[in-house]
C-alpha cells in the first residue's frame, strides 16, 4: 500500500502556484536521495501544479523527465505518472490519449493492490466518459472506497458521491442525483468539513429547484446563505444566483435582479467560469 507522501500533505489544489514553490524547495533534496521512486512521484505532482494552470507544455516536460527514469520496480511512481500524464491530456482536451492512461493506471493500481491509486484512476474515468460508462467507473469507485480498510481510499466517497449525483443530473435521473447528493451531506457532516458540506448543500438544492420544487430549493439556499456568513465568514456566488433563480420561478423577478446581481459581482473574476461558461457570466450580467 502506497505511503502518504510529504508531499501528499504539502498540496493545496486552490493555489497550484504555491503548491509548485514548496515542492521545489524539497526537489533538491529529493533528487540527490536514494529514494528513486520518492523523486519520480514529487516530479508527476510537480507537473500537476503545471496542468491545473493549464501550462501544459511545461507538465508534459517535466512528465518526460520523470518518465525516462522510471524502472520496472518503480510500481508506485509508474502509476502516479500514468494518473498524471492522463490529467494533463484531459485537461488539454485530449480525450482519447488520457482515458487511456487511466485504465492503464488502474488497471496496474488493481493488480498490485494499490486501493487509493486505483480509486483515483476509475474517478478519473468516470470523469472522462459520460453516462452510464460513467456512473460505471464511479460505482467501481465508489465500491472499492467503502470496502478499503485505507481510511485515505475512504476519503474519495465525498468526491465520488459528487461526480456520481451529477452524471444522474445530467441524464436527467433527478430522484438518483439528489439521493447521492443527500448521501454527500451526511458524509461531509460527519467529516465536519464546512466547506464540502456548503456545497453539498447547495447540491441538493439545486436539483430541487430541477425538479420543480422552487420553494423548498429557495429555502434552502436562504438557510445556506445565512450558513455561509456564520460559519465561513463569506458570501457564495452560485448561492446568490440559486437564490435569483428560484425567485424568478415563483414570478418574483424584481426581487431576482439583486441576487443577481450580487451572483455577478462575486462570479465575475471566477476564472474557471470566465473559461468555462463565458454564456452563463452573460447571462447574470444582463
Amino acid at each position: 500500500m502506497a505511503e502518504q507522501r510529504d508531499f501528499d500533505k504539502l498540496w493545496d489544489y486552490n493555489n497550484p502556484a504555491a503548491t509548485e514553490k514548496k515542492f521545489r524547495d524539497i526537489l533538491p533534496s529529493a533528487e540527490k536521495s536514494k529514494d528513486r521512486g520518492y523523486y519520480i512521484e514529487l516530479l508527476t505532482q510537480l507537473a500537476r501544479t503545471y496542468s491545473l494552470r493549464k501550462k501544459f507544455d511545461m507538465a508534459h516536460v517535466i512528465l518526460d523527465k520523470a518518465m525516462k527514469i522510471i524502472r520496472a520496480e518503480h510500481i508506485i511512481p509508474r502509476i502516479r505518472y500514468m494518473l498524471e500524464r492522463g490529467r494533463t491530456y484531459n485537461s488539454n482536451g485530449e480525450i482519447n490519449k488520457a482515458s487511456e492512461l487511466f485504465k492503464a493506471a488502474f488497471l496496474q493500481a488493481e493488480k498490485y493492490g494499490e486501493e487509493y491509486l486505483a480509486i483515483d484512476a476509475a474517478h478519473m474515468m468516470g470523469i472522462v466518459t459520460n453516462g452510464e460508462d460513467s456512473i460505471k467507473w464511479n460505482e467501481i469507485a465508489i465500491k472499492l472506497a467503502m470496502e478499503s480498510n485505507d481510511e485515505n481510499a475512504k476519503r474519495w466517497l465525498g468526491s465520488l458521491y459528487n461526480n456520481t449525483a451529477w452524471t444522474y443530473f445530467d441524464m436527467m435521473e433527478f430522484d438518483k442525483a439528489i439521493e447521492l447528493h443527500k448521501k454527500n451531506v451526511e458524509y461531509h457532516s460527519l467529516q465536519n468539513n464546512k466547506q464540502q458540506l456548503s456545497i453539498a448543500k447547495w447540491s441538493v438544492a439545486r436539483v430541487m429547484r430541477e425538479m420543480g420544487n422552487a420553494e423548498e430549493a429557495l429555502n434552502m439556499q436562504i438557510s445556506l446563505q445565512n450558513e455561509n456568513k456564520k460559519l465561513l465568514n463569506s458570501e457564495d456566488g452560485y448561492n446568490f444566483k440559486e437564490i435569483g433563480e428560484c425567485l424568478i420561478m415563483l414570478g418574483k423577478d424584481k426581487e431576482s435582479k439583486l441576487y443577481f446581481k450580487r451572483a455577478y459581482e462575486l462570479l465575475r473574476d471566477d476564472i474557471w467560469l470566465e473559461k468555462s461558461e463565458k454564456n452563463r457570466l452573460k447571462k447574470l450580467a444582463e
